[in-house]
């Protein structure tokens, strides 16, 4: 071999200096030249395609309590983990089909699906997870979902629900079952659910398998590290390992991304997002949540007065406020309903205004009047021979951008001559004193409506008290008539036609002031491809499609 080398270069050393300079020119001319047309051919039939591998570590504030769908309430730790693990009902069926009167549902599996611990996934599952669900002494958070509804195993891989009622979301709650295996918690008593360790150690069937967990000695928990799950129902995760790290605080949090310790960082306040140093991207994702100050007449004469809550709403400079607080990321909030969900009226917000000067006009055109007697600038009204002072007193969770907002208001509505009193108090207490038993006058709090245009809990009469969350404690027939004949009604036409009919009435009756909606927030690096999402039901459905999140690629022939 090195004597074919030798005679191969023994023309090249009878060159002579300037034929050598020729010669390694026109090579290097020809090779490069040779190795573009490769490269140009090779880039011009192929594509870039997401390829698996890498790993990917979310930022979570908060704590795991127990990673099992029929326990889960509002811990979005919990939400957080179990939208990877456990696979809900529609993404495990091939099929599903309903009844000509809709209060049958038949729901059929795919083949071959099994749990994280290789044991087969059947109507056996199904049929134990909506029982244990419906089961008082489970205290499931879900059970209302589920109130009216029978289930039977028809096959190994059919199941039939029976509802009393035709139900025209019901399509929704299949979507939102996450099944939980039956060889796991069927011999445990539902009341002691809660002290398994498979809470903490799921056997599930989502796009990603349990691995391992660390924690701390004081027992705060640290991470979670999974897998990708080979025998999901859906695409195999490009994303090979996926773990969780938890953090008591956003501060915690926030440091943690800019010391690259996390990747992924959601529910980031507007406010928050200048203290991210290190190069990212940031996500905008609408969801279909809302705050606003809910008006309890009940508990005041002067909101009685539908004058007032209509001034009250043209005096709320909703474009400040979004801007100040948000940073002009979100939505101004003109509903009850979000504008990317069916059924949005834009006709019934078409003159949505901030105007005080008429705020003002409608106020003394109603005898609200200046107080000549005192030099607050207050307005005042005599109401059955007794002076009224336009004075409220709004309950606020110590949240910051609520209590900022709060404050705002109060300085709008003081330029109209209304007074605001505003009251904080933390979290449990706003939900514990205040919402739950109705006790207040304004409240300004938030209503999410997750993915469909069912407002029922939030504005029928029947929802006025605990549970219900009607929390202006609305109370109007056509509205009544009209949320049940949405739940009722299969054609979207006309279903839509009555959900447009309970925001002009909404609207037309001020019996809350819509203020915004944020986006969800999320940070990641910008080499993270796959996460394409426009809206979101919950914060938890930012893993909606995360089998579809990549970081690496490769270049494959068209």
């Amino acid at each position: 071999m090195s004597s074919f080398f030798r005679d191969l270069t023994k023309p090249f050393k009878t060159f002579s200096k300037r034929e050598r300079y020729i010669f390694i020119s026109a090579s290097t001319i020809f090779f490069a030249a040779t190795t573009g047309i490769i490269l140009t051919t090779v880039y011009r039939n192929t594509v870039i395609q997401p390829a698996q591998g890498g790993s990917y570590t979310e930022g979570i504030v908060g704590q795991p309590v127990a990673i099992n769908p029929l326990l889960i309430g509002g811990n979005e730790a919990d939400r957080d983990l179990a939208k990877v693990l456990f696979a809900d009902l529609l993404t495990l069926s091939d099929s599903y089909s309903t009844s000509s009167d809709g209060t049958v549902w038949i729901v059929s599996l795919k083949n071959d699906l099994v749990w994280s611990d290789n044991t087969p996934i059947t109507t056996n599952d199904v049929v134990f997870t909506v029982e244990t669900i419906q089961n008082p002494e489970t205290r499931s958070p879900s059970a209302n979902n589920w109130q009216g509804v029978s289930v039977v195993r028809l096959s190994e891989k059919e199941v039939e629900f029976t509802l009393k009622t035709p139900y025209a979301y019901f399509s929704e709650t299949l979507k939102n079952l996450q099944i939980v295996p039956a060889h796991i918690f069927s011999a445990i008593p539902p009341a002691n659910l809660h002290l398994s360790s498979y809470n903490l150690e799921p056997v599930g069937s989502g796009s990603y398998t349990f691995i391992s967990y660390e924690k701390e000695r004081t027992g705060f928990i640290t991470s979670y590290k999974l897998q990708a799950n080979p025998n999901y129902a859906g695409s195999r995760s490009l994303i090979e390992t996926l773990t969780f790290k938890f953090y008591p605080s956003y501060n915690d949090a926030i440091l943690a991304f800019n010391r690259k310790s996390i990747d992924g960082l959601g529910g980031i306040d507007a406010r928050d997002i200048a203290d991210l140093k290190i190069n990212h991207r940031t996500y905008e994702i609408g969801i279909p949540r809302y705050y606003a100050i809910f008006l309890n007449q009940t508990v005041s004469s002067v909101l009685k007065e539908k004058a007032v809550r209509e001034a009250l709403t043209l005096a709320t400079n909703k474009n400040h406020i979004l801007k100040n607080i948000l940073g002009d990321r979100g939505l101004i909030a003109h509903g009850p309903l979000a504008p990317y969900l069916p059924g949005y009226n834009d006709a019934a917000y078409e003159r949505e205004r901030f105007s005080a000067e008429e705020a003002v006009a409608i106020l003394e055109e109603n005898g609200w009047d200046l107080d000549p007697e005192s030099n607050d600038l207050i307005r005042v009204k005599n109401i059955r021979g007794e002076k009224v002072r336009l004075s409220f007193d709004l309950i606020v969770p110590n949240i910051p951008f609520l209590v900022d907002t709060a404050a705002l208001i109060k300085s709008d509505w003081r330029n109209i001559g209304a007074e605001l009193t505003v009251n904080v108090v933390s979290v449990a207490e706003a939900q514990n004193s205040y919402v739950r038993t109705r006790n207040y006058e304004m409240l300004l709090f938030g209503n999410i409506l997750r993915n469909s245009a069912d407002l029922y809990s939030f504005w029928h009469s029947s929802q006025r008290f605990q549970p219900g969350l009607n929390l202006a404690l609305y109370n109007n027939e056509r509205v009544d008539a009209l949320l049940d004949s949405a739940r009722t009604e299969f054609d979207p036409i006309e279903r839509n036609s009555s959900i447009a009919g309970i925001q002009q009435t909404i609207h037309d009756d001020y019996p809350a002031i819509f203020l915004f909606s944020p986006n969800y927030l999320y940070a990641a690096p910008k080499d993270l491809g796959g996460l394409d999402l426009e809206f979101i039901s919950t914060p938890a459905d930012r893993f909606e499609r995360v089998q579809s999140w990549f970081l690496k690629t490769t270049r494959v022939f068209k």
